[in-house]
């Protein structure tokens, strides 16, 4: 869905900035330049696990990434293409990738958009797969494409759909102001002393919110709708960032740790020991659930090296799962 979102993303993109001139095409190459940025997964093979999550959203979701690719690509399609005014591709091209990079910056994982530069960007501010963002794009861009309209009329069709999911961009921006201000007067009145705050958009919606506190000795999770009428509710679990004790850190589980920006549990049982990512929540609202959606299972080989491998924790009743979601969105 990432990946359709940003296809569509892409097409609208550049029916807007070449529409006119190349028709149809516009959109097409505008769908090719939204996807190209993820296609660094296929080059995470050749390294470890952590060191892929790391180059994943990195130098191909960065600016220079995009200025250097647009120029290339532009310089080479002109020689094909019956429309030879490289300013037009450049910058359809340039504005898939741009814009791609933007979005994934104001979602959970960010990037690294002023790559070499190791900062992410990572504005929270929505959830990685978002209907209400998608939908109204690809409705105006398929009237836009498939019925008979006149040059200016398809170009105000797109741009329709493009200016609503924006809009939703900016609300989703102060829904997340008001759920970080509903987050500290909660914890304030609830005398909880912290170090760090952490909001987020739960899935698929911009009106139930997330938080990740961090306090001396634990993190607390709670979650705010903006229908809630009952105070905030923190669930608390222990900081656990040690490894087993015949076990030693290394360069893998420090690039995990950087991955998630110090978000992080260690959790054992007897089947293995297991690195779990904070930043995504758990799949259920219940209270101290360790149900996370990021898991990681943490081996150790005969040289002490340490590996990760993502365990895969989607729950078997996706069903009950989204009612108690929608449940939660009404308010407690």
């Amino acid at each position: 869905m990432d990946s359709l979102t940003q296809m569509v993303l892409g097409a609208a993109v550049g029916e807007a900035v070449a529409g006119k001139k190349i028709r149809n095409k516009a959109p097409l190459y505008g769908a090719i330049a939204g996807t190209i940025p993820d296609m660094d997964v296929f080059l995470t093979g050749w390294v470890d696990y952590s060191s892929a999550l790391l180059f994943h959203r990195g130098i191909s979701h960065s600016l220079l990434f995009a200025l250097l690719l647009a120029w290339m690509l532009s310089s080479i399609i002109v020689r094909f293409e019956s429309h030879k005014q490289a300013k037009d591709w450049f910058w359809l091209f340039f504005l898939g990738f741009a814009t791609h990079a933007f979005f994934d910056a104001q979602t959970t994982w960010g990037v690294q958009l002023l790559w070499p530069l190791e900062a992410r960007f990572a504005l929270d501010s929505i959830f990685i797969i978002d209907p209400f963002y998608t939908l109204p794009i690809s409705v105006f861009l398929l009237l836009a494409i498939f019925k008979k309209r006149t040059p200016l009329l398809r170009s105000r069709l797109n741009n329709i759909g493009l200016l609503i999911s924006s809009l939703y961009l900016i609300l989703g921006i102060g829904f997340k102001a008001l759920a970080f201000q509903k987050f500290e007067t909660a914890l304030a009145q609830q005398g909880i002393a912290y170090e760090n705050l952490n909001t987020r958009p739960s899935p698929m919606n911009i009106i139930l919110w997330s938080a990740n506190v961090e306090t001396k000795d634990a993190y607390l999770m709670g979650h705010y709708s903006l229908f809630d009428t009952q105070p905030i509710v923190f669930h608390t679990y222990r900081k656990q960032h040690r490894l087993p004790d015949d076990w030693q850190v290394d360069l893998s589980f420090e690039q995990m740790v950087q991955f998630t920006e110090g978000w992080y549990l260690i959790t054992q049982d007897e089947e293995g020991v297991y690195f779990n990512d904070l930043r995504s929540g758990t799949y259920s609202f219940n209270n101290n659930t360790h149900d996370f959606v990021f898991t990681y299972k943490v081996d150790k080989d005969e040289k002490g090296s340490l590996s990760f491998t993502r365990m895969n924790t989607t729950p078997k009743d996706l069903g009950a799962l989204t009612k108690e979601l929608l449940k939660r969105i009404k308010g407690n």
